[in-house]
């Protein structure tokens, strides 16, 4: 061994050390309840001292890092030691947050889970879905045709039109005989989005992981309606699960970014074993470094700050949404309502078996169920009727956004979902009358007397125009 080589061994050695310390922090974490670890992560008192005492994760705003010599240089480029060398590849701030969202989606896990952070929701869905589809000629991919327009428009456009992937969509995600007569052996991943938006269909995560598993066919989930203070995937079979962390994750509004999180070992029958062993790490250091997909560490700290209310945050969004679907399942002027909890949902049980918020506890000791924030429903009358509701609203806001703070509702057909055109929006069974609205953390009462006032406002509409 050359002198060069012994000195980068010497921080070869320091980095193992390190690697053990972290592991063993990471491990005395996760035996913590799921606010204990969205409020700490792996931030310590130690950490804080390192940091001038600060009690909040810092801020790393430096695109790159020093080095004490050459040998701690190269120590860090081959990857021997923790590092984060340059913050396109990853960030310290970053580091803070993938490390929380990997405790809390991997929670009451046995196994190791990792996340990355992305620059979007959209880019975590491409950077989960690309590495597969290496030499895809002859490929085919099986996915929710219910799933959000922009992840629809990257497997019908980029996937299908531009490198000519098949795309097997399937239409009712409840029909478990439907995905499996769509896998074959070509088939690189099956992608589920559960619940969907904007229709709320849900998925049995676990039976169709079964299913694909015995095949050798990696299973990808959305959960980002969910999160996982309601729904954690990797527990029921999933091998990778993405997140708009840019909703309810960071439901200040305040940031767009994405998350990809994978336990060690997923199924794949395209993948190396290196890549299955540790998808997450693969992406980080390799694709997402290609193609440059990174998120800033100002908003990577605008997302740990929301994160830590996770929990309690998601639990009064779906107490307030259930009654505002509860309010609006009532009225005459609502075709159908669509939402888990309600017992007319058709994945009604599927959502009662799986959707349950952590760490609660009803009378008999089980957890409760909560349901999610959104919801959607058809308004009598058409397309009009609809955007004339949509126009009444006082304290609703008009967006193309979801998971806040504040009530925001949209219309998919002319917004979230427009670039999937008429034949795709048959596909998914969007109509053009369906009105999307994420619940809030506003007082209920006044969510629902401005749903009120503004069918009570469209009705006179109606009724002058018929005089």
């Amino acid at each position: 061994m050359t002198m060069i080589e012994k000195n980068v061994q010497y921080y070869a050695e320091k980095g193992k050390q390190l690697v053990e310390r972290v592991e063993k922090k990471r491990e005395n974490m996760r035996k913590k309840k799921f606010d204990t670890i969205a409020v700490h992560g792996l931030y310590s008192l130690e950490d804080a001292l390192e940091n001038n005492g600060s009690i909040i994760e810092p801020i790393y705003m430096s695109s790159a890092q020093q080095y004490e010599n050459s040998n701690h240089l190269e120590a860090a480029q081959e990857q021997q030691i923790p590092s984060w060398i340059y913050t396109r590849i990853t960030n310290p701030t970053l580091t803070y947050v993938e490390e929380t969202i990997a405790m809390l989606e991997g929670y009451k896990l046995s196994e190791k889970t990792s996340a990355v952070l992305t620059s979007s929701g959209m880019s975590a869905v491409f950077m989960a879905t690309n590495p597969f589809l290496a030499n895809c000629e002859g490929a085919n991919i099986v996915v929710d045709a219910r799933c959000y327009g922009g992840t629809f428009t990257i497997f019908n456009e980029r996937y299908k039109g531009e490198r000519g992937l098949e795309i097997r969509w399937v239409k009712d995600s409840l029909d478990l005989s439907e995905w499996e007569e769509k896998m074959d052996e070509n088939t690189r991943f099956v992608y589920a989005e559960t619940p969907a938006n904007p229709s709320l269909n849900l998925t049995d995560v676990k039976a169709l992981s079964e299913i694909a598993h015995k095949k050798g066919i990696a299973v990808i989930v959305d959960s980002t309606l969910a999160t996982p203070a309601l729904f954690r995937p990797l527990e029921h079979g999933a091998d990778i699960v993405v997140h708009s962390v840019s909703k309810a994750m960071a439901a200040s509004g305040s940031v767009i970014a994405g998350a990809i999180i994978s336990k060690n070992d997923i199924v794949s029958n395209f993948l190396s074993e290196e890549i299955k062993k540790d998808f997450v790490t693969y992406v980080k250091f390799n694709p997402m470094r290609d193609h440059g997909t990174a998120l800033s560490p100002i908003s990577a700290f605008f997302v740990l700050n929301d994160l830590r209310s996770l929990r309690s945050r998601v639990d009064l969004m779906s107490h307030n949404a259930m009654k505002v679907a509860e309010f609006l399942n009532g009225l005459d002027q609502v075709e159908c309502v669509s939402y888990p909890g309600l017992e007319s949902h058709p994945g009604h049980s599927i959502a009662k078996s799986l959707m349950k918020l952590a760490d609660s506890e009803d009378e008999n000791g089980e957890e409760i169920n909560r349901y999610g924030y959104l919801l959607s429903f058809n308004v009598k009358g058409g397309h009009q009727a609809a955007r004339d509701l949509l126009d009444q609203f006082k304290i609703i806001w008009t967006a193309t956004d979801l998971g806040r703070v504040k009530s925001v509702a949209t219309l998919p057909t002319i917004s979230t979902h427009r670039q999937q055109g008429d034949e795709g929006r048959k596909l998914a069974s969007l109509p053009s009358n369906l009105i999307r609205l994420s619940i809030g953390i506003e007082d209920v009462e006044d969510i629902i007397e401005d749903l009120n006032q503004a069918f009570k406002a469209i009705q006179t509409k109606a009724q002058v125009q018929h005089q």
